[in-house]
Formats: structure tokens, C-alpha cells, sequence
């Protein structure tokens, strides 16, 4: 486990919708195979990883597994998209390794599985997603001499790509990071990550910033009724949200991080692989 300090493992059941069994084509059912096909798959994972995070799965290790029964091709389809909300949204220091992977196995126990069916592959696919949700966020939580698990939600760009561009901006930054550990309600630090993301034409007056839902920052200034004692009430818990709004369009990001503390410096310091 390396700097883990622990194990990371989680499963979710999908309920499906039966199949009738009792009188199959060209013939019928009976006994024992009669009735029902049974009418749930279940998606169970396990993870390793604490540092070198950062989107593209740096130095982390998955492995989740699903007794249906799933073509390659969609099942690494779904796989991708449950991948792209989960390990890659996620940020501890912003370095990266070789040493990755995340890997699907469908054993073909159970059930039969396409996206031809909507209802059922939608169950399916939500089950991975909150798998992989889990596995991703609990690698978080777990990041080297982490205090704080922070999210950070973007919202009101142009596209994903701004939105994206923003949240790592924030997410990678040293000083907003070390400002969470502090519980520093360091509202600057924060305009300071959003205005240096690669955004075209990003209007201040836009903007809006808010603390775990304390507003701080609007129309280009510090929002009426807030205060460092607000903002630091905030900062000061163990759990973290950070809501930007770009105020120029619909598309919307949510990431996870960590602070920055004299712990991540230890165990770096002193560990040698």
C-alpha cells in the first residue's frame, strides 16, 4: 500500500428488470431454470493511492470487477465515461507517474448487458459510476498528510474545457491549498487560481465565489455581509466546498482535492520508493 493508510473498497448493486424465463423461443423452460433470470448485477472495486495524483490516474492502481455479462466494446465505453467523472477529476499534488491503471472485468455470471437496454444499462452504469465515485474520492480522503477533502464546482462556463481549466487551476494551487489547511478564508488566493486559468475573455464582474455556501466574492467584489469570520467558520471544517460560477454559459465541473500540509512535506520528505 505504499503511503496508503487504507484499504480502499467499495460495491454497489444495480436492480434490473426481470426477464421471463418460463417458456424460452423454440421451445419451453422447466425446473429449476424456470421463472425469473435473476434480475441484479453488482460492481465491486478496490483501489491503492495517496499521492502523485492527478487527472489521467496518475500512480494509482483500480480494479473493479461485475458478474455481467458485457461485450468489450461497451464495457470499456462505459468504463471511460465512468473514469472521466472519477480518477480523472481528481488532484492531491498534480504529478504524475507511469505507474497506473484502471481496469473492468465483467466475469459473465450473471445477466446480459447492452446499451439497447436503456433502463438496465443505465442501472448498470450508475452502479460503476458511484463505484469508481467512491474509489476516486477515498483516494482523496486518504491523500498524503491531508486534513481537509475539498470540492471544488465550477459552474456557468462556455464549455467543459473552462470549467475544467478553472477547477485544476484552484485545485493545483499551492497557496489556496495550504490556505485550506490553514482554515484561511484567503479570498484573493482564490481569484488569484480562477484569473490565471486559461479562460478567454473571463469578465471579474461575472464571477461569483462562494464558501460552503457563504457567498464572498461578486460583481467584481467582496459579496455585501460577508466576513473573514464566515469565511473561516468554513474553512475551519474537515470537509471543504468551493462553488465558482463563470456566469457565461451552462457547462459545469465538479473535482475533488486536498489541502496542502507540513505532513504531505513529511512524508515526501522522508519517503523513498
Amino acid at each position: 500500500m505504499t503511503t496508503d493508510t487504507v484499504a480502499k473498497l467499495t460495491s454497489r448493486t444495480a436492480e434490473l428488470g426481470g426477464r421471463d424465463t418460463s417458456a424460452g423461443e423454440g421451445g419451453s423452460a422447466s425446473g429449476k431454470t424456470a421463472g425469473l433470470e435473476r434480475n441484479v448485477v453488482t460492481v465491486t472495486g478496490f483501489a491503492k493511492g495517496a499521492g502523485m495524483i492527478e487527472p489521467h490516474m496518475a500512480t494509482m492502481l483500480a480494479y473493479v470487477f461485475t458478474d455481467a455479462r458485457i461485450e468489450r466494446n461497451d464495457l470499456h465505453a462505459a468504463l471511460e465515461a465512468a473514469v472521466e467523472r472519477s480518477f480523472n477529476a481528481i488532484s492531491v499534488d498534480g504529478d504524475t507517474s507511469t505507474n497506473d491503471a484502471c481496469v473492468l472485468v465483467a466475469t459473465g455470471r450473471g445477466r446480459a448487458l447492452s446499451p439497447a437496454e436503456d433502463a438496465d444499462w443505465r442501472a448498470f452504469t450508475d452502479a460503476l459510476a458511484a463505484v469508481l465515485l467512491d474509489l476516486a474520492q477515498a483516494i482523496v480522503r486518504d491523500a498524503e498528510g491531508a486534513t481537509k477533502f475539498v470540492t471544488v464546482r465550477v459552474t456557468g462556463g462556455r464549455g467543459p474545457a473552462e470549467c475544467r481549466a478553472v477547477g485544476y487551476s484552484v485545485a493545483r494551487s499551492p497557496l489556496v491549498k495550504t490556505a485550506m489547511f490553514a482554515s484561511d478564508a484567503n479570498v484573493g488566493r482564490l481569484l488569484m487560481a480562477i484569473g490565471k486559468a486559461d479562460v478567454v475573455a473571463l469578465d471579474p464582474v461575472g464571477v461569483t465565489v462562494s464558501l460552503g455556501g457563504v457567498r464572498a466574492f461578486e460583481r467584481g467584489g467582496i459579496a455585501p455581509g460577508y466576513t473573514e469570520e464566515r469565511g473561516a467558520a468554513v474553512m475551519a471544517e474537515p470537509e471543504i466546498l468551493l462553488e465558482i460560477d463563470l456566469g457565461r454559459g451552462d457547462a459545469a465541473l465538479e473535482l475533488y482535492t486536498s489541502d496542502l500540509s507540513h505532513g504531505y512535506v513529511s512524508v515526501n520528505a522522508d519517503y523513498r520508493s
